[in-house]
């Protein structure tokens, strides 16, 4: 894979198709390859030029020491859009990665010229904050709980309650959680970057058209947070998408797929209300 030094932290990216660039930025714990199951082909069949990273820690970027701060991440990623010369391009972010995508937005705003934040939150309510209190409690205490506790409670917080109540997609979800240690690892090393302060008051300083998605079932980035953001983004719009838990964009991605290509069309006139989609049925 290529790759950039950005301070001596080595990030790797991959490079896909031509046309109009979008760069997509992978939430806590996950690779950039994720993108690639679902959202890269439809992108690149859609005419874009797509990019996708891993942020630090998740290998096979370089590890990166404690102590980084968001505004670190979105600075990896206005060095690997000016790196390849595609600024200013869409940026597309979901949950921790769109965290990173508002304040590339606010700190670089000649390298963005769309945004579309997925799963995101602009604060930390009660609820997050205890969470990410709670997993630290356990860390600190060095418990390590076993691969199939963490498999539930990841399968209970990122899915919405329509694939929990298919068994086969459950067992199916259950056995790549539980194979997936290395996302664990990352996790720990991005924790600190929670709880979130209250960014909402900064958001309205972000000046590119912004479109925000939300996932019904997101039980960690609820609708209610998606339309704060969208509410402080001067011209933003909003859309909550049925059916779909914090990882809406591999749950269900075709529709995901069509609401991020309409974002990216520009479909949407600033300042415009999106009503909430209706719901659909499941892909088969």
């Amino acid at each position: 894979m290529p790759e950039i030094i950005r301070g001596g932290f080595r990030l790797n990216y991959q490079d896909t198709g031509s046309g109009a660039p979008v760069v997509l930025i992978m939430g806590t714990g996950g690779s950039g390859r994720a993108w690639h199951l679902h959202q890269v082909p439809a992108m690149v069949a859609a005419g874009h030029r797509v990019v996708t990273f891993d942020n630090r820690g998740v290998s096979p970027s370089d590890s990166s020491p404690s102590g980084f701060t968001v505004d670190d991440m979105a600075a990896d990623t206005a060095a690997l859009i000016e790196h390849l010369g595609i600024g200013p391009c869409a940026v597309v972010g979901t949950s921790l990665g769109a965290r990173i995508g508002a304040e590339l937005a606010l700190s670089r705003p000649e390298l963005v010229n769309r945004l579309v934040l997925m799963a995101a939150r602009g604060r930390s309510d009660a609820m997050s904050a205890a969470l990410n209190r709670a997993e630290r409690e356990i860390e600190e205490l060095g418990i390590e709980l076993p691969p199939s506790y963490r498999a539930v409670m990841q399968v209970l917080q990122q899915l919405s309650g329509r694939s929990l109540s298919d068994d086969r997609l459950t067992t199916d979800w259950l056995e790549i959680f539980e194979m997936s240690t290395s996302a664990e690892v990352t996790a720990r090393a991005q924790r600190g970057l929670y709880p979130m302060p209250d960014r909402l008051p900064a958001y309205r300083g972000i000046r590119a058209p912004s479109h925000v998605i939300s996932f019904a079932d997101d039980i960690l980035a609820p609708p209610s947070a998606g339309r704060e953001i969208a509410a402080a983004i001067p011209g933003a719009t909003f859309e909550a998408i049925d059916g779909c838990g914090h990882i809406g964009y591999l749950e269900h991605p075709d529709t995901v797929n069509r609401a991020l290509l309409a974002a990216l069309r520009r479909e949407h006139a600033p300042g415009a209300a999106v009503p909430d989609r209706p719901e659909m049925p499941a892909p088969a």
